[in-house]
């Protein structure tokens, strides 16, 4: 454990890596040439639906900066995108230091980059409950599992990576971006990882809440046909 005190941190920490993995894609085609503008060389990992959404807001530049996480990981996505972000490098690369030799060894030997942003929103479960029509199975497709490790995981290291997960912070991000060579402070790094970590737990709790609500002859019977 000791070679992971932190000794020495950066204020200003300069954006070349982000992922962005959103289900509400609002803001986006603000944001994404916003951050490309403020630096041509970001590289932007992405994937499923975003990845699409940006390769469109982004049109002939996105050749430049855009990859898909499946082509930086080396593992395509899963059927349906179950899987999609959970992998080595993308957590080395989120919760590496800067200033630990270790870390830099770690990334050098599996090859990974450090990730300087993540940009996630989560699936819709609060939104999928509340239908009518809503069944167990469809609450249960509804509980993401990649997001909150990620919003986590950058959260965690608010010391180098900012951890984004409303579309409200963009105009924020693109006037600090701006103003410091594509750089985040850690003022603003911690910031946003105190809105990260709200955001995650009142997820996480509004899953507690629909399953202790639900009773177990209700799930049973949701799946009778195909027990």
């Amino acid at each position: 454990m000791s070679k992971n005190i932190v000794k020495k941190i950066d204020d200003l920490v300069k954006v070349n890596t982000v992922l962005i993995s959103v289900s509400d894609k609002a803001g986006l085609e603000d944001f994404v040439p916003a951050m490309v503008k403020h630096n041509p060389k970001i590289r932007i990992f992405s994937t499923g639906g975003t990845y699409k959404r940006i390769e469109k807001i982004l049109g002939k530049k996105a050749g430049k900066v855009l990859t898909p996480v499946s082509e930086y990981t080396g593992q395509p996505e899963t059927q349906g995108g179950l899987v999609k972000t959970l992998d080595f490098k993308i957590y080395l690369g989120l919760l590496t230091e800067t200033h630990n030799p270790d870390h830099q060894k770690d990334l050098k030997r599996t090859d990974a980059v450090p990730i300087d942003m993540v940009v996630a929103n989560l699936y819709p479960f609060q939104q999928t409950i509340e239908q009518p029509d809503v069944t167990p199975e469809k609450a249960r497709g509804n509980i993401d599992i990649g997001g909150p490790c990620m919003i986590r995981a950058a959260a965690k290291n608010f010391i180098r990576v900012a951890s984004v997960v409303d579309p409200e912070d963009y105009p924020l991000l693109i006037e600090e971006l701006g103003s410091v060579e594509s750089m985040t402070s850690l003022e603003t790094r911690v910031k946003l990882a105190k809105k990260a970590f709200l955001h995650t737990a009142a997820y996480d709790q509004a899953i507690a809440n629909y399953l202790r609500q639900s009773s177990f002859t209700d799930i049973q019977q949701a799946y009778e046909e195909i027990l």
